[in-house]
């Protein structure tokens, strides 16, 4: 069987102790839903200088950038340590399945949730408060998915190099998203920011998702809803992450 089919294989073994853990998978595909809701009943009655705007439009392409990044760049960067630190990455390099064959099933298997999380949050979004789903920009929004969940899996690759052990997880990989996430127009409506605040989430890629997740939402914007600025910044930086991931990855424990 060549290195491929056993990815294959891999992401239904993925997928099996994936649902097999319910308590888990719930909350997974709970967690954006409840920050959705609370986001939209907190900024109910904040108003808006755009004439029309309601929370749900901002936040329904705003937490599916968060279940993207959660299901890819978090679930990465703390199940790959935590597999590594078990010894479980280093078994693997000692059976038939190739190192590569094993990572890419894990990466596929995330990518899979991310665009499940995707249609459940769009679903919510357009069932509980009427927004309009983009189905002129499904083009858009397939190619900027596509481009953002290769880019998350491979930042999130690269961050398991620096992470000494799987205690240590959870905090470097929160203590580095959340921080960026609230700068970057997802958790807050950024109107006008602060010039050093917009130079420096400019810099990240979570704020060029958000902004072409938000762009094919919004019904101002015209054309096919590409954001080729955007796309290319996320593009660059998971070629750097990949690089940067291949270069340094470990797959036997810091002990």
């Amino acid at each position: 069987m060549n290195g491929l089919r056993l990815a294959l294989r891999q992401v239904r073994y993925e997928n099996r102790a994936f649902w097999r853990n319910p308590a888990a998978a719930f909350f997974t595909f709970i967690f954006p839903l409840v920050f959705m809701v609370i986001f939209n009943v907190i900024f109910s009655g904040s108003g808006s200088s755009e004439p029309g705007f309601r929370p749900a439009d901002f936040f329904t392409p705003a937490i599916i950038v968060f279940a993207v990044i959660t299901a890819t760049f978090t679930n990465l960067a703390m199940m790959v340590t935590n597999a590594r630190e078990a010894g479980i990455l280093k078994r693997v390099r000692g059976t038939p399945l190739p190192g590569w064959a094993y990572l890419l099933g894990r990466i596929l298997h995330a990518v899979l949730v991310a665009f499940l999380l995707v249609i459940i949050v769009a679903a919510f979004g357009a069932i509980a408060y009427d927004v309009r789903f983009p189905w002129d920009r499904l083009a858009a929004l397939v190619v900027t998915l596509s481009i953002a969940t290769a880019t998350f899996c491979a930042i999130g690759l690269a961050l398991t190099a620096f992470i000494p052990n799987e205690d240590a997880a959870p905090a470097i990989t929160n203590g580095v998203i959340f921080p960026i996430l609230f700068i970057s127009n997802v958790f807050i409506k950024m109107d006008q920011p602060p010039a050093w605040m917009n130079i420096i989430s400019s810099l990240f890629p979570v704020r060029h998702f958000a902004d072409a997740m938000a762009a094919i939402y919004d019904p101002r914007t015209t054309g096919a809803g590409f954001s080729g600025g955007d796309l290319a910044a996320i593009a660059a930086w998971g070629a750097v992450a990949g690089v940067v991931a291949i270069r340094f990855f470990r797959w036997e424990p810091h002990h």
